[in-house]
């Protein structure tokens, strides 16, 4: 039996989707008052919907039962600062929880993680797997959650002889992440967005974070981690690519840096006045002025991926978003 967690969300409904198309019955976890996906109803028959959270180790415990395979897309993503804490503590316990019972029962673990645990390259040098976050000075909660994620991956690796892969996507985008997550930045653009930065990352199509998962599950690679990344582009070309699949005109000023530090705090204020999410927050502003580029040579060595271009998965997600 093959277990997906987290397969409401956007990644892990992509992955169970692939999965049942493949002709494969597969069991996915969901909290007690999560949504099904729309993508994934027409397949009731080939999915086994379960009730459990991975802070629930006895409920987790049973929904291990004959499994022998599990793919981990469950994390708990927040920019809020209120949330820092315990969303290290959620996703860091969930993660230990399910290392201990897949060194218990020896089941395979492919487990996603994110570009975020990964350390900066020199000016000039692309990240790869070997680049590492430096833990004492980070202060992105999410970036520390999914790093002490995977050391919890590492330990049971380590200690017991895991049978485990770590995945660290890039900016995963997608027609079916709606308005949501990366979604957000092509409701922007569309919206009208007046400024540009200067700052560049990683971005994949969620098909391929999917694709490369289920190639990795099907090999006897154990013990290593991979970015996953299609292209590296700049924000300004990236946010007028998208402002020309909605057919308006692209970002044309210039945000600096200082700029964009004055946004964040001007952004922290309204939202302690109004109690509402932040607009932006200081992280999100420092990234995006940021250069990130990614080198996805290993995990193209390890599965020959041919990745969907940017060019296309932005039309795709357009065409999408411009549906009445």
């Amino acid at each position: 039996m093959i277990l997906v967690t987290g397969a409401t969300g956007f990644l892990g409904s992509e992955l169970a989707l692939q999965l049942v198309k493949q002709g494969k019955q597969i069991r996915c976890t969901k909290r007690a008052k999560s949504i099904i996906p729309e993508i994934l109803t027409p397949f009731n028959t080939q999915i086994e919907w379960v009730d459990a959270d991975l802070m629930d180790v006895f409920a987790l415990e049973d929904a291990l039962d004959n499994v022998t395979q599990i793919y981990n897309c469950a994390a708990w993503v927040s920019l809020k600062q209120a949330d820092k804490l315990p969303m290290i503590n959620t996703n860091v316990t969930g993660a230990a929880n399910l290392v201990n019972l897949c060194m218990e029962k020896n089941i395979r673990l492919v487990h996603v993680s994110s570009v975020a645990a990964i350390g900066m390259a020199k000016p000039g040098d692309l990240i790869t797997e070997n680049h590492h976050l430096d833990q004492a000075t980070e202060t992105d909660g999410y970036a520390l959650s999914k790093l002490e994620s995977e050391m919890e991956v590492w330990r049971g690796i380590a200690e017991e002889g895991l049978d485990a892969v770590i995945v660290n996507p890039s900016i995963i985008i997608g027609a079916s992440a709606g308005t949501n997550g990366s979604g957000q930045l092509f409701e922007t653009v569309r919206k009208g967005l007046k400024f540009y930065t200067a700052g560049s990352s990683g971005f994949v199509d969620v098909e391929d974070v999917a694709k490369c998962m289920i190639a990795l599950m099907d090999t006897n690679i154990t013990g290593e981690r991979y970015v996953i990344s299609a292209e590296n582009i700049g924000y300004k070309e990236i946010t007028a690519e998208i402002a020309t699949g909605f057919g308006i005109k692209p970002p044309a000023i210039y945000a600096k840096p200082w700029m964009m530090g004055l946004a964040w705090r001007a952004a922290a204020l309204i939202s302690a006045i109004t109690r509402k999410d932040p607009f932006l927050d200081k992280v999100s502003a420092q990234a995006a002025s940021m250069t990130r580029n990614y080198d996805n040579a290993k995990i193209k060595k390890a599965i020959g991926i041919e990745f969907k271009p940017i060019s296309v998965s932005i039309k795709e997600i357009c065409g999408r978003l411009n549906r009445p």
